[in-house]
């Protein structure tokens, strides 16, 4: 089972990433779980989402989970939440920010001797959807870093995801995640 936990604060897209990655998956034949827990239910507070992908029916339903991916899209949280707890020895960890990879390790002890990538989804956000909603520039970083999906299919795939929304805020994503994908390291 692959498991992946989400770091953010309520209003930047962490849920709604993780639901759509998780209809891009179940539309694959695979067994997928999307579900978040919130402390205070207030924007900005901080929050976890998740997500279980299998071939076979799921029946975990604790938030308790041994990530093989974490994905951290709020910056600050790298200092004031635990985002190694209960990592794997191979966890590897996605983080938004503006540090390098080794600027970030050196101010984070904890992630030392950790995969650790870096990619600035708040900075993509900004310049692709005018908005720091980092989910999807989170998204296609995944993708680069997993390997689950080529880039082109997983962005086909979340065109239907998208199609709610006008045409003008299904471009800016379809930019921030070819974006990311193309710039996390």
């Amino acid at each position: 089972m692959l498991e992946i936990r989400w770091h953010s604060r309520a209003g930047q897209g962490a849920v709604t990433g993780a639901k759509g990655l998780g209809d891009v998956v179940a539309n694959t034949g695979k067994e997928v779980q999307a579900f978040a827990f919130y402390g205070s239910a207030k924007r900005g507070a901080a929050m976890t989402a998740y997500n279980r992908i299998d071939d076979k029916p799921i029946i975990n339903h604790e938030k308790f989970m041994r990530p093989d991916y974490v994905l951290v899209i709020d910056p600050a949280l790298v200092y004031s939440a635990d985002i190694t707890a209960h990592g794997k020895e191979n966890t590897k960890y996605i983080i938004t920010t503006h540090l390098s990879k080794d600027e970030l390790v050196q101010k984070v002890p904890k992630l030392q001797g950790k995969e650790v990538h870096t990619v600035d989804c708040m900075k993509i956000s900004m310049d692709t959807i005018g908005r720091a909603i980092p989910n999807t520039p989170m998204l296609g970083a995944l993708m680069k870093v997993s390997g689950m999906f080529e880039l082109d299919y997983f962005k086909n795939a979340m065109l239907k995801v998208l199609s709610k929304f006008p045409q003008k805020i299904i471009d800016a994503n379809m930019a921030a995640i070819e974006r990311a994908y193309n710039e996390v390291n």
